[in-house]
């Protein structure tokens, strides 16, 4: 059950063709923009990437409050301007979308700082007096000068080219999303009932791929197939608020990954920066990946989601005895561990960010991801070295919540780690 726009063109206009070849065209004819090679192999620091992640958390997260995975797309959008901004002067690896040097001996950092800010005020105006406090001390640690002023240029266009390459991109969209109750069919779920949020998220034009549907995975289980009644079963038996199977350190688990994702991974992201000394090239380089890759994830999960529209486990659960499956038995009192988020089940959102996170983190470390991640709800902290072992604990804290079936989990980790191979294979790629 496809969720379908209000009819209108869903193609690219030609206004905002043009506009980013002219960008293109004008921006190669610089009369400063110079080839990055030769620059010294001495390379700046990454606290610029850093500080400007932490804004942009907080912006995004904080100030304006978006719901769900949504901030995924926002984080990709800063930084893949930053990224721009950076390789366009440091050099080593391929620009994301726009082929523009900067001056050889421009300063990266203030480039950096300047397209994070462009981009944040862009989209979020009402934040302008964090954004420029967080301008403000960016530049403050940047020797005044012809560097600084070139790399303050430079940041612009850089943001001006993403910018520009996301007009029109469906953010926001009306969707129309209403269907009929039906066994298997999703419904507002106890205890809010909240209507299904975000569903023109899937109805985004991707950051790497061109096509919308080319990581799109097949449908769930039917109501009637042995997997079905398989997955039920499990999730209540092991996701239940009370009787649950559950040992305590699955329950930590499950509670463990109901810290928002999108805030947990770009701190773990930092942190890794941190321990490793990455300098400000290869920083901005793992933010982009794993942002731009994620975001990607978010978008087929969204559309898969508002596709198939398949139910949550706390209504398949409580109305088993309507889906024509005599292996499924019905518990009208079921309650999952966690409250069940408004959208539909199939495939699962987290996992399908975590997966294309951890591809783009091995190609990135060579398999030892080295990525520690904190929990507010749970008050700890772990430490991940294979990404096998995040993923595995992931799917099944979706499960041990109540508030997914292991396919979901599994399909959904599936297509994120084959968009995080595919962002590696085709984007951020080293220069020859």
């Amino acid at each position: 059950m496809r969720a379908r726009p209000p009819s209108r063109v869903r193609t690219r206009t030609l206004r905002r063709a043009l506009l980013v070849g002219l960008t293109a065209l004008s921006l190669s004819a610089a009369p400063w923009a110079t080839a990055a090679q030769g620059t010294s192999d001495k390379r700046p620091g990454a606290d610029v990437i850093t500080d400007w992640n932490r804004t942009a958390v907080a912006v995004i997260a904080d100030d304006a409050r978006r719901p769900t995975a949504e901030p995924f797309l926002w984080y990709g959008f800063v930084h893949a301007a930053v990224y721009n901004a950076v390789v366009g002067i440091e050099g080593r690896y391929a620009e994301y979308k726009w082929d523009v040097r900067g001056p050889r001996y421009a300063s990266s950092e203030a480039a950096a700082a300047t397209a994070a800010r462009r981009v944040l005020l862009t989209y979020f105006p009402a934040s302008r007096e964090r954004i420029e406090k967080a301008y403000t001390a960016s530049l403050a640690k940047i020797p005044d000068g012809t560097a600084q002023q070139q790399g303050e240029r430079f940041g612009e266009l850089a943001a001006e080219r993403l910018i520009a390459l996301r007009e029109e991109d469906g953010r926001g969209e009306r969707v129309t999303f209403a269907p009929e109750p039906a066994p298997g069919v999703w419904r507002p779920a106890p205890p809010t009932y909240s209507p299904a949020v975000n569903a023109w998220l899937g109805k985004v034009r991707p950051m790497l791929s061109d096509d919308p549907e080319q990581f799109m995975p097949g449908p769930p289980p039917a109501l009637t197939s042995r997997r079905y009644a398989r997955d039920l079963t499990e999730t209540k038996a092991m996701g239940g608020r009370s009787g649950s199977r559950r040992s305590a350190r699955q329950t930590e688990t499950a509670l463990f990954f109901s810290h928002p994702l999108p805030q947990q991974l770009q701190a773990g992201y930092r942190d890794h920066v941190t321990r490793h000394k990455l300098d400000i090239v290869d920083a901005a380089r793992l933010f982009a990946a794993a942002d731009t890759a994620a975001a990607d994830a978010t978008i087929t999960a969204w559309n898969a989601k508002f596709t198939y529209a398949l139910w949550r486990p706390v209504h398949a659960i409580r109305l088993a005895g309507t889906d024509g499956n005599p292996a499924t038995e019905a518990d009208p009192g079921w309650t999952p561990l966690l409250d069940t988020p408004p959208y539909p089940e199939y495939i699962g959102g987290h996992c399908a960010n975590d997966g294309a996170v951890m591809a783009v983190l091995d190609r990135l470390t060579g398999g030892d991801i080295d990525l520690r991640l904190s929990s507010t709800p749970t008050g700890t902290t772990r430490t991940y070295k294979r990404s096998a072992d995040f993923q595995r604990d992931t799917v099944n804290a979706r499960v041990w919540s109540g508030i997914h079936f292991r396919t979901a989990d599994e399909v959904g980790t599936r297509i994120g780690r084959a968009i995080g191979d595919w962002a590696m294979d085709h984007y951020f790629r080293p220069l020859r």
